[in-house]
């Protein structure tokens, strides 16, 4: 698989973000980002945000798979875990809620379904690819507005809750960024929220 060249863009930015509201991230990339580290940093955190390839496979959905340094990880490991306090899931990948193909119309288990059925409250996907420069740029809108939307006290709560108003508020921006063009829509729209 090619290279995704904004992955590094993006996790600079939501890392500074998320740890400027004074919340711990734990961080994996190059040669950290392994299956193995993965599901034990999945096993600890509240919320995921997985930049990387994935792939869908509609004959055998539990094998659909986020791509990773040293293989996939895929649905049915995941759906293993047990994750006390999964609350999000932001899957910064292509086509993670793509559903089946023509041969399985109703084929309903895509990457996004099965993070809610790994216990994630709330699951924001896409369904087609999209570009490095603009998931960056939703991705950073998205927590922005998540993460002041739910301050308590003064601090941040971490609560997914807020995930659908969230990206409706990053598609927004973006789509205000493009215009209204053909290229905006075909932008912004791939963005869907799953769960509460």
């Amino acid at each position: 698989m090619p290279l995704i060249l904004g992955v590094d863009e993006e996790t600079v930015r939501l890392r500074k973000l998320i740890e400027g509201h004074g919340l711990s991230v734990q961080h994996l990339a190059g040669k950290d980002a392994t299956v193995g580290n993965a599901t034990k940093e999945m096993s600890s955190c509240q919320w995921v945000h997985l930049a990387c390839h994935a792939t869908q496979n509609p004959l055998r959905p539990l094998k659909s798979s986020f791509h990773l340094l040293d293989g996939q990880l895929d649905l049915f490991e995941v759906i293993k875990l047990n994750i006390p306090d999964a609350d999000l899931a932001f899957l910064s990948a292509c086509q993670t809620s793509r559903t089946g193909d023509e041969r399985l119309s109703d084929e309903a288990v895509h990457l996004a379904a099965g993070m809610l059925a790994a216990g994630y409250r709330s699951v924001v996907s896409t369904m087609w690819p999209i570009g490095d420069s603009d998931g960056a740029d939703v991705a950073e809108s998205f927590y922005s507005h998540l993460l002041n939307g739910a301050e308590e006290g003064g601090k941040p709560r971490p609560d997914g809750t807020g995930a659908a108003h969230a990206i409706h508020h990053a598609t927004q921006r973006l789509r205000e960024r493009l215009g209204d063009t053909d290229r905006s829509f075909l932008t912004w729209v791939p963005y869907v929220h799953f769960g509460v």
